[in-house]
């Protein structure tokens, strides 16, 4: 290829997608640019450069080192990568999506990589992944597998070190997805002049990278991130499916931003897989898109896809409301007459299923069952009736039954520890593996799996439960060290594979049965683990108020029919509160919860007008597009504000005053035609609210309050 021409191309169309991928010098596939289609592909602002050139599969093998460029800390520049020779490409379109495979060979190791690229029609959101396989006649060990890998990002935007800022998300416990916005100088990324040496030199050594190591896939942060032009021109967002460790980066090559995401490496996580003759390897899912204008755009797209990639379930038509009697409520300690005493007002409120969550196990009522869990019977200390005589009376209640559930761990007093040979169990060194007085299972292991089966099958045939909350308390870094060829990366990452496979088979066995994900709430909320399961808790957090921003950022990254937000209500608290708590759960999922038992006749009415409203509304939220007219919300704004925006062109909002003014300007420019405005929840509390040339103005009382709003033509 000369300096100022690409001599091959490959240009795949989609619905909505113009996808170019070019070969560099040396014959590497690079995937150059991803943009609507019909629109013209962005140009190098650069003389210097006319492509990104950055190899499509980042790929490291033992033996086989880093390139001229980046160093070997980095994703990108590995000569594996650099040597990877295009030999075919395929298409495949089926009915509901489109897909190119990228084949590229290897002559010195005899790896054979190809690139699948999948399109969901109508959606402008590119999914990719690799699979590896060895034709060679010996074990080649790989460090690193790559899911996506372009350059060029920033194409077009001749001073792109101050055109783009970074997003980023915070995920931690209690304080879930909390969005920040900073320039890429200030995460140590700008132009430095390298380039204009005219010497060969493609990239500087910086880059930025998150990552997450263990099994709390989002602790720390989301597995998410986008670029975003300053004047809102385009924006790029991806997210990793990885349900294991993960890592992205960006940084500079040539005159721009390259992008690479997949799941575990050598150098992040531990993680090295030796590849046997034959054998192959494929990388987790990641799914980026490039759309026109500011995030908002960006995430609606997002939203389209993962709509495509979600495994369908009978709940996400209804969105039934989920009482659980764990947060502001039981908290773990359930019984017969406590449970019996929630299920009238939880009926009166609008409750669908009765979930019993953590407890229901445990004969000791006075001790902590910690480190006791694993065997999963019902206790008869706290149910004397019988088990099976309380799900009756729920079920004759109206109610649906679930109960919470930890499949992956047990604790070390408990009888099953005992039961199960230790290569059951995440090892180190001949030893289980022991975290917080608990061992981690290894779902690779046939007899962990069987026996969880029967254990699900057991409480779905016995006693008739249909929606289990599966939850995990611990966070194990590292896999087993027992697994022979193995690093305890790679089994660690085996091992959430395993696991996912088994919810999927646990499906296949119980028609409509409904699964919860969580993990010490939102510290597993990525799509690796949602595309199979029904819907996510997004938080442990117990103050409504600062729950407000978690509820109001949940759209980000789960969609509204699979995040489940908590409404507590409690008699000591005003109506205001009370009623700030429903508004938190009203445009996701509801996770009804608090002692309704105790509560007043007026403050249930509150409540069950709550419930009311959501029934009125949650069919429209199955397909609606989020907004944020207040922008992203941050831990400790005054005021939050998500929107919906709905298929039929009403506009949904929730606003949250939390300090500061009463009153507040809420810009809805560019949301349709909109003219009439309507307080839904709660309907005869004080609300001052005014709506004309787009501008929504709102008076609300001085003290913490929510409300939720409905505007239409």
């Amino acid at each position: 290829m000369g300096s100022n021409e690409v001599a091959k191309a490959i240009n795949w169309q989609t619905d909505v997608l113009d996808i170019r991928i070019v070969l560099d010098e040396n014959s590497a596939p690079c995937l150059d640019s991803i943009h609507p289609r019909g629109k013209p592909c962005p140009e190098f602002a650069s003389p210097y450069f006319t492509t990104a050139s950055v190899p499509l599969d980042a790929i490291r093998a033992a033996g086989q080192g880093q390139g001229l460029y980046k160093t070997a800390k980095s994703l990108v520049g590995s000569v594996l990568s650099a040597r990877l020779r295009y030999t075919r490409h395929v298409e495949h379109e089926s009915d509901v999506s489109k897909a190119l495979d990228i084949v590229c060979y290897d002559e010195e190791t005899g790896l054979e990589v190809t690139h699948r690229f999948e399109v969901f029609k109508a959606t402008s959101v590119l999914r990719s992944w690799t699979t590896v396989k060895n034709t060679s006649g010996r074990t080649q060990t790989l460090n690193q597998v790559s899911s996506l890998a372009i350059g060029g990002v920033t194409a077009g935007t001749e001073d792109w070190y101050n055109g783009y800022t970074l997003l980023t998300a915070n995920n931690t416990w209690f304080r879930e997805l909390q969005w920040q916005e900073r320039s890429l100088p200030d995460v140590g990324i700008d132009e430095i002049g390298l380039h204009a040496l005219r010497q060969g030199h493609k990239a500087t050594m910086a880059s930025f990278s998150l990552s997450n190591r263990g099994a709390m896939t989002t602790e720390t942060h989301i597995p998410m991130g986008a670029l975003k032009r300053k004047d809102d021109d385009h924006t790029w967002l991806w997210q990793i499916e990885s349900g294991g460790s993960w890592r992205w980066e960006i940084g500079d090559w040539q005159d721009g931003l390259y992008l690479v995401a997949g799941g575990p490496t050598l150098v992040d996580h531990a993680w090295q897989l030796d590849l046997a003759p034959g054998t192959s390897f494929t990388s987790p899912p990641v799914a980026v898109c490039r759309t026109d204008g500011g995030v908002e755009n960006a995430f609606a797209a997002m939203n389209e896809y993962r709509r495509c990639i979600v495994r369908p379930n009978s709940d996400h038509e209804g969105l039934p409301i989920i009482f659980n009697d764990y947060m502001n409520c039981l908290m773990g300690d359930p019984n017969e007459d406590k449970i019996k005493a929630l299920l009238k007002p939880a009926v009166q409120c609008g409750a669908e299923y009765y979930v019993i969550d953590a407890g229901w196990y445990a004969d000791e009522v006075d001790v902590d069952w910690w480190d006791d869990v694993g065997e999963w019977e019902p206790s008869s200390t706290r149910f004397p009736s019988g088990f099976k005589t309380l799900i009756d009376e729920i079920r004759n209640a109206g109610l649906l039954p679930g109960v919470w559930l930890e499949p992956e761990v047990i604790g070390v007093r408990s009888v099953a520890a005992r039961e199960l040979p230790d290569a059951a169990f995440f090892q180190e060194k001949g030893r289980r593996v022991e975290e917080r007085r608990r061992y981690q299972l290894d779902f690779t292991h046939p007899a962990v799996r069987e026996r969880m089966h029967r254990i699900v099958a057991g409480l779905v045939q016995k006693y008739g439960i249909l929606y289990f909350k599966f939850d995990y308390n611990i966070d194990v870094l590292t896999g087993s060290d027992a697994h022979e060829g193995l690093s305890t990366g790679a089994a660690h990452f085996e091992h959430q594979r395993a696991y996912i496979t088994w919810i999927e088979e646990l499906f296949s066995r119980h028609p409509g049965l409904v699964v919860e994900n969580c993990a010490s709430g939102g510290q597993r909320m990525e799509y690796g683990m949602l595309a199979t399961h029904t819907l996510q808790s997004t938080s442990d957090q117990q103050d409504p108020f600062l729950y407000a921003a978690v509820a109001a950022a949940a759209p980000t990254a789960v969609l509204p029919q699979q995040s489940a937000s908590w409404a507590y209500p409690q008699r000591a608290w005003s109506d205001e509160k009370n009623a700030f708590t429903v508004v938190n759960s009203l445009m996701g999922r509801v996770h009804l919860s608090g002692r309704l038992d105790a509560l007043t006749s007026q403050q249930l009415e509150l409540v069950k007008e709550g419930m009311q409203v959501y029934c009125s509304i949650r069919k429209q939220l199955v397909k609606a597009k989020p907004f944020w007219p207040l922008g992203l919300p941050a831990w400790r704004d005054d005021w939050v504000s998500l929107g919906m925006l709905t298929e039929d062109g009403i506009v949904l909002l929730a606003v949250w005053r939390r300090s500061g003014a009463t009153s507040m300007r809420i810009s809805l420019q560019g949301k349709g035609r909109l003219g009439r405005v309507k307080v839904l929840y709660p309907a005869t509390f004080e609300t001052r609210v005014k709506f004309s040339d787009d501008v929504l103005e709102i008076d609300l009382p001085d003290t913490p309050c929510a409300r939720l709003l409905q505007l239409e033509v």
